[in-house]
């Protein structure tokens, strides 16, 4: 008798304890961004450098610390984090870590892609204006001067240096060398001139974003309407790759081109961009596997729907971003296909789902 009920206790637990393997899922966002932050701190911050790590598993690190790009997608991260809950600090943690990039070296200074104690290194005219456009974010939001400054420095260390008549103008990617000039320099370039304009009124900063603007519609622009990578110098020849940043930059450009100067046609130009960059990107039912690439095409749809108030520009990233976290996170609640996750992924993840809880907060509001 004992037996019979002991056996049909371990068959009636069986379901339970089939359902406690299966991962955490917190179904909202807000639960999200909380989980990945702590994941950050706990699987790539140093505490002791104030440095953060490439990725989880040491073995696939190519440096002792990562490379700067990562923390462009950290520091957006952080900024997002402080839009969503007002009164919390996350930027000052990772602006100790990229203050440690920062380099005098001739021609320009600004940030190097490494750590400059470390070893001297190479500048890159997108990292540099995704650190400003974070920077130019967070003063809209808390009107502190040193992020500012910092875009303002980028702006003309990174952006003005940058510009020369090869192929018509537009900006290089990386500084010293002159063989290629991408959408994913002068897109952000725009951004970061647009910002400084809204933030100064001074009218020097919309002539270079209409220019680099000009320039990017002229060299980069898909007939489809969206953006080829980049252009090779001196041969002219178009990399013709697509990405979804560079959709997201010249998007949320078309937007704020809008808003500033009243004129219909860059909102018109917005739709038909977002409208083609959905079409192509959005394929059986997911966006391609960059995650932090999306998430700068997701700024540039935030800022349409803002706009025009069409809830089917943000609908689709929503049901991606529940998709990687149902099927593309680790027992760790890390994300990513990768056997080692990277910071960029978690970052760029921890943006989508802050954006879209701050939707969703301002909705019910």
């Amino acid at each position: 008798m004992h037996l019979t009920i002991i056996t049909a206790m371990l068959l009636w637990a069986q379901p339970v304890q089939a359902k406690a393997v299966i991962k955490p899922r917190p179904a909202d966002s807000v639960s999200r961004t909380q989980l990945i932050y702590s994941n950050i701190n706990k699987y790539y911050y140093e505490p002791s450098t104030s440095l953060y790590l490439e990725t989880n598993d040491p073995k696939h690190n190519e440096n002792k610390h990562s490379w700067l790009w990562p923390l462009c997608a950290t520091i957006q991260a952080a900024n997002e984090l402080e839009a969503l809950e007002p009164g919390k600090e996350y930027l000052p943690q990772v602006m100790k870590a990229i203050d440690q990039y920062y380099s005098e070296a001739a021609p320009a200074p600004a940030y190097q892609d490494y750590v400059l104690a470390e070893r001297k290194s190479s500048k890159f005219f997108d990292d540099n204006q995704w650190i400003a456009i974070a920077s130019l974010d967070a003063y809209q939001r808390n009107k502190d001067p040193k992020y500012l400054e910092t875009a303002k420095m980028i702006y003309v260390h990174m952006i003005k240096s940058g510009l020369d008549s090869a192929a018509g103008g537009g900006l290089y990617w990386k500084e010293g060398q002159m063989d290629t000039k991408n959408t994913c320099s002068n897109g952000p370039g725009i951004l970061v001139a647009l910002e400084l304009y809204k933030a100064t009124k001074e009218k020097h900063y919309l002539d270079m974003a209409l220019k680099l603007y000009a320039w990017t519609n002229e060299h980069l622009q898909a007939p489809e309407g969206i953006f080829y990578d980049a252009i090779k110098i001196p041969s002219l020849k178009i990399d013709k790759a697509f990405y979804t940043y560079n959709t997201g930059t010249m998007l949320q450009s078309n937007v704020i081109l809008y808003q500033v100067t009243k004129n219909k046609k860059y909102l018109t130009e917005a739709k038909r961009i977002a409208a083609a960059g959905k079409k192509h990107f959005y394929v059986n039912n997911k966006l391609p596997g960059n995650y932090w690439f999306n998430a700068v095409m997701l700024r540039g749809y935030i800022a349409l729907y803002q706009v025009d108030h069409q809830k089917g520009w943000i609908d689709f990233f929503k049901a991606d971003a529940d998709r990687v976290w149902q099927d593309e996170r680790d027992s760790n609640n890390l994300l990513g296909k990768k056997e080692h996750k990277e910071l960029i992924d978690q970052a760029g993840m921890l943006e989508i789902y802050a954006r879209l809880a701050l939707l969703d907060k301002q909705a019910k509001s």
